[in-house]
């Protein structure tokens, strides 16, 4: 109002004497409400996506029309053909989720607006194809597909008897003593870390080694623990049996899923639910799988969005969703919304309900079927639209483990999942076509595409390519198995050229981050993350152990990597 105020001021002498007091009186209240409904609409329709705002400025009959593509529309829908599903509104009932922790996700019957994306005529995709695939998933559900699950039971028995080696191996000392004396390194690295974590920062999600406390993060939505669901499997693998116990003991304890706050989706599923099924896979303790169905439930409701692709963030208490606010148009990010597949196969694997594996095939169909610049996915999709929001492809942070649950999809499905092999090695040739470049010094990199000009430059987080073309070298084309395996090498040594660990990240009370790689004397983040003891010790660890302990036989490594097992059994 100061602006308002002092505009007025200004103006105030072209009125006759003796009108100015009066007309000011009124001209400042209209002012004042002219401005107040222009901010009120701009909050509304031109900030980031995110029902916070709406729910400020709208009554709450309002609010929850307004909030109609963050809130969870119900999977019991009425039957309705694919002409009536793209009428204005959707019709949905109340429903509960119930798990043996005795949580509810309780939902309010609601209607919400869905024909506005149905108006647009530049979707490079068919349409047809998304109303189809969600008709059809509803449809099923109406049906009965869905049964009650509750006396569902997974045969653990008959899971152990299908893998070709025991989780552990047989695991005797290497009798190279160089190796021998690398592996328990590595093994005492992660005493000490876990130790770290247990003293100074147990129950939080991950250490502050610097400041020696706990470091809640806002990623999780409420939710703890993060640093013991992540290293359950670490623990386990490195035969650490009474600190595996006391991780155990808190998750069936302490590990809260009535929690209400914002969280990651992709955060939440690869860390916590990817932790839980490991942890289930490799000890048949029943309360990880129970956790991990109980967790995978409540993410249902982020894939409320007119095409079926989820949004990024939800609240675990309401089911509310949204786009990250940085996210351009309110997209959903690729590497998010397609590094669900694995776990969501395993969620349904051990509820005996297709509800998990139907969401992330539904997410399958319309990549697939989209229309891609030059074969790349870009890593910007409107949920609401069906569309690229932007023509920016990057296999570092915001695209790059979708690429990786391609090749993996196939190798978890026993090698019979052809349209995720065949959808990975199109993937691989275009990358190789418009991204790989090599540097005046002699480094092969993968640069980023915006818009059709390369930007030549590598995250750290694009390093996993190497080890991703290693992995699908050995089912490729015959012309092309030795080029690719040669590739891969060729990246790894550019991300070698680019790291130090134990000398520069270790501290005196654990391991930190640094800002700044290139100086001898580094300055630390003062955050122990949760994935090094899940992803970086356990690779590190498995490098030096034999090649049957987690034999690639039998399993693959999700994100964090979490094992889990290759579909030997019969699918469900």
């Amino acid at each position: 109002m100061q602006i308002n105020i002092m505009f007025l001021r200004k103006i105030s002498g072209i009125f006759p004497a003796g009108f100015g007091i009066r007309l000011s009186q009124k001209f400042v209240f209209l002012l004042f409400l002219s401005g107040f409904i222009t901010l009120c609409f701009g909050t509304l329709f031109l900030l980031p996506d995110t029902s916070k705002f709406r729910r400020i400025f709208l009554s709450s009959t309002q609010s929850q029309n307004g909030e109609r593509l963050h809130n969870y529309a119900s999977k019991k829908m009425n039957k309705k053909s694919v002409e009536d599903q793209k009428s204005l509104l959707r019709n949905t009932n109340q429903e509960k989720w119930r798990s043996k922790d005795k949580f509810d996700v309780d939902v309010k019957p609601l209607g919400f607006l869905a024909s506005n994306y149905e108006t647009q005529k530049d979707v490079s995709l068919n349409r047809e194809h998304i109303v189809a695939a969600n008709a059809k998933n509803k449809e099923s559900e109406i049906s009965g597909a869905h049964k009650n699950h509750a006396n569902f039971v997974f045969d653990y028995k008959a899971f152990k008897k299908s893998l070709k080696y025991p989780p552990l191996g047989n695991q005797p000392e290497p009798k190279d003593s160089e190796i021998r004396e690398k592996r328990n390194k590595i093994k005492e690295m992660m005493k000490f870390a876990w130790d770290s974590y247990r003293r100074y920062a147990w129950g939080e999600n991950e250490l502050r080694p610097v400041t020696k406390d706990g470091h809640f993060g806002s990623l999780f939505g409420g939710l703890k623990g993060a640093t013991i669901v992540d290293a359950l499997d670490t623990l386990f693998i490195m035969d650490l049996e009474e600190e595996f116990e006391d991780a155990g003991k808190w998750v069936e304890n302490s590990l809260d899923l009535n929690v209400n706050g914002e969280a990651s989706l992709f955060e939440v599923n690869i860390r916590y639910i990817g932790g839980l099924l490991s942890a289930y896979y490799l000890s048949g303790k029943e309360v990880f799988r129970e956790k991990a169905i109980g967790l995978g439930k409540k993410l249902l409701p982020a894939f409320s969005t007119p095409t079926g692709i989820p949004r990024g963030i939800i609240n675990l208490g309401n089911g509310l969703n949204w786009s990250w606010g940085w996210a351009s148009a309110g997209s959903s990010i690729l590497a998010e919304f397609g590094t669900l597949h694995l776990e969501f196969l395993k969620l349904s694997e051990l509820s005996g309900d297709s509800v998990f594996i139907e969401k992330v095939n539904t997410i399958r169909r319309i990549l697939k079927n989209m229309e891609k610049p030059h074969g790349l996915y870009p890593n910007y999709f409107s949920p609401v639209s069906g569309s690229w929001v932007q023509h920016h492809v990057s296999l570092g942070g915001l695209g790059d483990s979708f690429y990786e649950y391609l090749i993996k999809s196939w190798l978890m499905s026993a090698k019979k999942d052809n349209e995720a092999k065949g959808m990975y090695y199109e993937a691989v040739e275009a990358i190789e076509a418009h991204l790989i470049r090599r540097s005046a010094g002699g480094l092969t990199y993968i640069a980023e595409w915006k818009g059709g000009v390369l930007d030549h430059k590598m995250g750290h987080l694009t390093c996993f390519a190497a080890g991703m073309l290693a992995l699908g070298a050995n089912d490729a084309p015959d012309t092309k198995k030795d080029h690719y395996m040669e590739l891969a090498a060729d990246i790894a040594n550019t991300c070698h050229e680019s790291y130090a660990l134990d000398t520069y990240c270790r501290i005196e009370n654990g391991f930190s981050g640094i800002k700044d790689v290139y100086t001898t004397n580094p300055n630390h983040d003062n955050v122990q993350q949760s994935f090094f003891m899940s992803e970086t010790l356990k690779y590190l660890y498995l490098l030096f152990s034999d090649d049957d302990l987690l034999s690639l036989e039998d399993w693959v490594f999700n994100t964090e990597a979490h094992p889990l097992p290759i579909n030997n059994l019969k699918s469900i």
